[in-house]
C-alpha cells in the first residue's frame, strides 16, 4: 500500500507540473504540450490532480474532448486502485 501511495503522489506531482507548463507554454504562445502525452500521464495516474488543476487553472475545462476523457481515465483509477491495494 505504501507504494501505491507513493506511486500516486509522484505520478501526480509529475503529471501536475506539465500541466501546469502546458497552461503556461499556452498563455505565452509557446510550443505546448501534446494532448496524448497529457492523457499518457492521466492513464499512468496523474488523472487526479489534472482534473483538479483544470478548473484552478482554468486549463481545458472547456474542450469536451479533453474533458471526457480525463474524467474516464479518473473513474477508471477510482475503480483501479482496490484491485491493486488488496
Amino acid at each position: 500500500m505504501n507504494f501505491v501511495l507513493a506511486y500516486l503522489t509522484f505520478i501526480n506531482l509529475v503529471s501536475g507540473i506539465i500541466f501546469a507548463y502546458d497552461k503556461s507554454a499556452a498563455a505565452r504562445k509557446r510550443q505546448r504540450i501534446p494532448e496524448l502525452t497529457l492523457h499518457f500521464l492521466e492513464l499512468l495516474g496523474g488523472a487526479f490532480v489534472n482534473l483538479v488543476l483544470m478548473y484552478t487553472l482554468r486549463h481545458k475545462n472547456r474542450k469536451f474532448s479533453y474533458w471526457v476523457w480525463t474524467w474516464i481515465l479518473m473513474f477508471c483509477w477510482i475503480l483501479f486502485i482496490p484491485l491493486i491495494i488488496v
